[in-house]
């Protein structure tokens, strides 16, 4: 099974035809951090994030993870921390994407594994699959409505692979 991210507002999966938002400035296959838009490419999935205090534990075949106040995703591209999940504590000295939001948007988000296995510097962070209530365009990232992501998270498992552009 793959998520087909077929224009900048339209995600394919199985029958089911999705609107969604990407990146600012669209789709690209040379993504650099920061600049606004999504990457192209094929690419797994990785963990299932949600806020307990206001998201049911999902079920999924996706390992999930309980967001805690305390984490972060690295987007600082010259921490050895870059493009993965941090904890914050007080004086920490390197940007990062707050994960505990008052928003809505990292109530729940899939990882995906762009810039993961072997990271490069500067070459992007922080991609993740996640919510929105209006369709405005991300920082780079997916974002569906939560009904549409109960629905997708259904149909998805761990071999379940999403491509972009």
């Amino acid at each position: 099974m793959t998520i087909i991210i077929k224009n900048k507002e339209t995600l394919l999966i199985d029958s089911f035809k999705f609107r969604c938002s990407v990146g600012k400035k669209g789709l690209s296959r040379s993504k650099k951090e920061g600049d606004l838009k999504t990457p192209k490419g094929i690419f797994d999935l990785g963990n299932i994030y949600y806020r307990q205090d206001r998201i049911e534990k999902p079920i999924s075949k996706l390992k999930l993870i309980r967001i805690k106040k305390n984490m972060g995703w690295c987007d600082d591209p010259n921490s050895k921390e870059y493009n993965k999940l941090i904890k914050i504590k007080k004086n920490l000295k390197i940007s990062y994407e707050k994960l505990f939001r008052r928003d809505n948007k990292y109530d729940l988000f899939i990882l995906i594994k762009y810039n993961y296995d072997k990271i490069i510097k500067n070459k992007g962070s922080a991609i993740f699959l996640h919510l929105t209530k209006s369709y405005k365009s991300t920082k780079g990232c997916i974002a569906i409505k939560k009904k549409d992501f109960f629905i997708l998270n259904k149909l998805i498992n761990k071999k379940t692979k999403i491509k972009i552009g």
